[in-house]
C-alpha cells in the first residue's frame, strides 16, 4: 500500500485540466498543477494579468455563475469545477437562463453565447421571456442588450418555425430553414431547369450567419442563413 506521503506527492505532480474563456463561450484548455488554485492563479495560467480589472466566474454544473475572487481558492477535484469565464470589466449584468443565475461582464450577450450556455436540442431554441407579451425567439446571430432596467430571463423551448427570407439573384425567396445548400440555391435561381452535363454553376454569398460570412459555395456545400437579408448570387456557364 502507498503511504500518505507518496499519495500526496503523486497528487502534487498531477495536472488538472480546466476550460477558461474570456468575454465569450470560446473556451481554451488550461492545465494547472495546484488542485486548489486561487482565482489569480487561474487568470495567470491563461495569460490574463490578475491585477488587470478582471472578474472571474466558475460555471457550476447546474449552470449558475459563481464569483471567484482573486484570493479565493477553488477545489478543482470537486464535480463541475472545470469551466471558468473571465471578463475585463468593472460592471456586471445579471440574467437568468433556464432558472440558473448568470452574471455577464459585457453590456450585450450574443445568441451564440446563450446557445452555448443553454445547450438546447436541435428542435429547441432560446427565448427571451416577455412578461405579459409574446416571448422572443433568439437566433444565434442575434445580440441582446442587457443594459435595460431589470433582469432579463431566458428559457429554452421548442423552436418556432419562422419565415426565413433570403435574396437570390436580386429576388426575395422564402425558405423553410436557415440551412441552405448549393443545390437548393441553384433550384431557386433556375426553377424547373434539370441538371445538364454542359452547365456549371457558381454560387457566391454574403451576410450569412455561418463563418465565413461571405465567400463562394461549392457543389455539395451549405451555409446557415440569417433570419432575413442573406444574399446569394448564382451564375451559370453553358459549355458548347
Amino acid at each position: 500500500m502507498q503511504d500518505k506521503t507518496t499519495r500526496d506527492d503523486e497528487q502534487r505532480r498531477q495536472r488538472f485540466k480546466i476550460l477558461v474563456a474570456q468575454g465569450s463561450t470560446s473556451f481554451q484548455n488550461v492545465e494547472l498543477e495546484d488542485p486548489v488554485p486561487l482565482g489569480r492563479q487561474i487568470l495567470a495560467a491563461c495569460g490574463l494579468h490578475p491585477e488587470g480589472d478582471y472578474t472571474l466566474f466558475n460555471i457550476l454544473q447546474a449552470g449558475d455563475f459563481e464569483d471567484i475572487r482573486l484570493d479565493e481558492s477553488v477545489d478543482l477535484r470537486r464535480l463541475g469545477a472545470e469551466r471558468f469565464i473571465a471578463f475585463k470589466s468593472d460592471r456586471e449584468f445579471k440574467l437568468t437562463l433556464n432558472g440558473s443565475q448568470v452574471v455577464w461582464g459585457l453590456p450585450k450577450i450574443s445568441g451564440m453565447d446563450l446557445y452555448a450556455l443553454a445547450k438546447p436540442s436541435q428542435d429547441e431554441a432560446v427565448f427571451l421571456v416577455v412578461r405579459g407579451g409574446e416571448d422572443v425567439q433568439i437566433a444565434p446571430e442575434d445580440e441582446v442588450d442587457l443594459t435595460a432596467p431589470g433582469v432579463e430571463h431566458f428559457e429554452v423551448a421548442p423552436q418556432r418555425h419562422t419565415k426565413i427570407v433570403i435574396i437570390v439573384n436580386g429576388r426575395e425567396k422564402e425558405v423553410p430553414t436557415r440551412h441552405i445548400t448549393f443545390e437548393q440555391l441553384v433550384a431557386l435561381a433556375y426553377p424547373g431547369e434539370p441538371p445538364q452535363p454542359n452547365i456549371t454553376y457558381d454560387v457566391t454569398y454574403r451576410k450569412v450567419a455561418s463563418f465565413p460570412h461571405q465567400g463562394e459555395l461549392a457543389a455539395g456545400g451549405s451555409v446557415e442563413a440569417k433570419k432575413d437579408g442573406s444574399i446569394f448570387n448564382v451564375g451559370r456557364t453553358i459549355q458548347s
